[in-house]
This record gives C-alpha cells, sequence and structure tokens, in this order.
C-alpha cells in the first residue's frame, strides 16, 4: 500500500509540474502578443522616454509633431532642449544627456560628429528652410533687396558667430556691391563660414545688431530697433509680429539644411531613430512642418 501510495504521490507531483509549466507558457504567450502593434512589427517598448536636443526655430513646430507621436505610439519626451545649435553642442560637451540631436547647420552636426556627441551613421538631413530679409508690422518696407541693404540706408539685425542663421546671412552679406560683410579669411557667399569677419570698412558700419538666437533677431526688427533683419522664413510663422520684405538669393550663402542624428550617449537609440525617421515620412507630421514654414530635405 506505501508503495502504491507514494507512485500516485509522485504521479500528481509531475501532473502539477506540468500543468504549471503550462500555466507559465500561457502567460509568456500573452506577454508577446502585447509587444506587436496589430501590424506584425514590435510596438515601442513601454514607458520610453526620449530627450530631444532641438534648433530654437523648430520649438513650435516640434511640439505639435511630438503629441501626435505621443498619441501615435505611446512614447513620451522629456523637457525638449531648444537652443542655439552652437549652444547644444556646448550642452551636450558638457555632459548632458539626449537621444537625439536636430541642428540648424551642417557645420553644427559636423562638430557634434567630430566631437562624437552622436553617430554619424544615424546622421541624414531632414528639413530646408529659406533666408528672409523681414521688417515689423508697422514698417512701410516692401521689396527689399540685398543691394538696398548694401546702400547702408537702413539698420540690420542678424544672429551672432553661434546662430546659423546669422551665419548664412552674413554670407549673403559678403556678395553685395559693396560688400556688407568682410569675411577673415577672405571668402564670399557659400565659400566662407559666416562665423568670423567684420561689419566694419562696409556701408553697415555701425548699423547692425547681433543677436544670441533668431528669437532676438526677430524682436529687434519687430520693436523698431532696427529697420530690417535676417532670419529663417520658419520664423516668420513661428514668432510673429514681423513680416517678410525680401529674400536672399538662392546660392548667396550655403544651402540651408537642418541634419538629425541620434546621440552616441542615447539609451534608447532605436526609439530615437524611429523618431526620426517618422518625422520625415508621416503624413501628419509633414503636415506640420510645413505649416511652420518648414520643407523636408
Amino acid at each position: 500500500m506505501r508503495a502504491v501510495f507514494r507512485k500516485a504521490a509522485a504521479c500528481a507531483a509531475a501532473m502539477a509540474m506540468v500543468a504549471a509549466t503550462a500555466l507559465t507558457g500561457c502567460a509568456s504567450g500573452d506577454g508577446s502578443s502585447a509587444s506587436t502593434d496589430g501590424s506584425g512589427q514590435d510596438a515601442p517598448e513601454e514607458g520610453v522616454q526620449l530627450q530631444i536636443f532641438a534648433a530654437n526655430s523648430l520649438s513650435k513646430a516640434m511640439e505639435e509633431v511630438q503629441a501626435i507621436y505621443t498619441e501615435q505610439t505611446g512614447v513620451t519626451f522629456a523637457d525638449t532642449q531648444y537652443e542655439g545649435s552652437g549652444t547644444l553642442n556646448e550642452m551636450l560637451g558638457g555632459g548632458a544627456y539626449a537621444d537625439a540631436l536636430i541642428t540648424a547647420s551642417n557645420s553644427t552636426m559636423d562638430t557634434a560628429v567630430d566631437e562624437g556627441y552622436v553617430d554619424a551613421e544615424t546622421r541624414f538631413p531632414l528639413f530646408t528652410n529659406d533666408l528672409v530679409i523681414v521688417s515689423g508690422l508697422d514698417s512701410t518696407l516692401e521689396d527689399v533687396t540685398l543691394e538696398d541693404i548694401a546702400s547702408g540706408a537702413y539698420t540690420l539685425a542678424v544672429g551672432d558667430a553661434s546662430v546659423p542663421a546669422g551665419n548664412y546671412a552674413k554670407q549673403s552679406l559678403t556678395t553685395t556691391t559693396p560688400p556688407c560683410w568682410i569675411s577673415a579669411d577672405g571668402t564670399v557667399g557659400p565659400d566662407c563660414s559666416g562665423k568670423e569677419g567684420t561689419f566694419e570698412g562696409t556701408p553697415l558700419e555701425g548699423k547692425v545688431t547681433e543677436g544670441s538666437s533668431v528669437g532676438n533677431v526677430c524682436s529687434y526688427a519687430n520693436s523698431g530697433d532696427v529697420d530690417l533683419a535676417m532670419v529663417y522664413s520658419s520664423d516668420v510663422h513661428r514668432f510673429g509680429n514681423v513680416k517678410q520684405v525680401g529674400t536672399a538669393p538662392f546660392g548667396t550663402h550655403k544651402p540651408i539644411l537642418y541634419p538629425a542624428a541620434v546621440c552616441t550617449v542615447s539609451e534608447h537609440p532605436e526609439e530615437a531613430k524611429a523618431f526620426l525617421e517618422w518625422c520625415f515620412t508621416d503624413e501628419d507630421a509633414i503636415k506640420v512642418w510645413q505649416e511652420w514654414g518648414f520643407e523636408l530635405a
């Protein structure tokens, strides 16, 4: 009887183990099915939060785009940092954390690559923009050209050396007759960096105010501190209170590109890459970018 009892007990124990294993498998199967979004692709990891560093000029559009992405995927965003592109690089160099970087010029992204802040393999051009001449809403100026600026009849605001829009503006100002900005190495137009040079000895000497951001540059025109300012076309949409009165001709400055890349310190590189690619391809996102004056590269 004892032998029979022992055999029965062993059989019961074995059956219990089989049942437990089956239950565990079922639970595992439930978790697996929850990791897809119904399209056969893995859904974003639950609880992922991305930290984006983006050029100042992207702020308004980016806020709308991020809200759409969160609604579509569940991925959320930390307090996105909007600064001048040079400042963003300085922050990364100082140890700040970011998952993705979007700058307003190739040169600032070149620096990010050279310094190891971003993965060069993930870099691609995201947006283009136009360089425009603006004035305050109350101004009577219209159809202003670079040659009009070269007459010396107007005061002007541009970004300083750390602001890509200012670099592009100074590149354009080297092409006027006479030149309104002289680069330190004597290069002109797209061939110069627009970073080192002077207004001294030009028609604009003593007539230029340099701002540390495109927002500041727009405010100088809006307040009437200067007659004109040179900013991106998207800034007219973003800040308002200024109106476009001219455009810097294509070819007087380097192409205005906004490159994007995943940061090397990112703890979510695949999710960061997916977001950047979505910005470039999603119809709802593209509509937002266009409404704010950006064009896909």
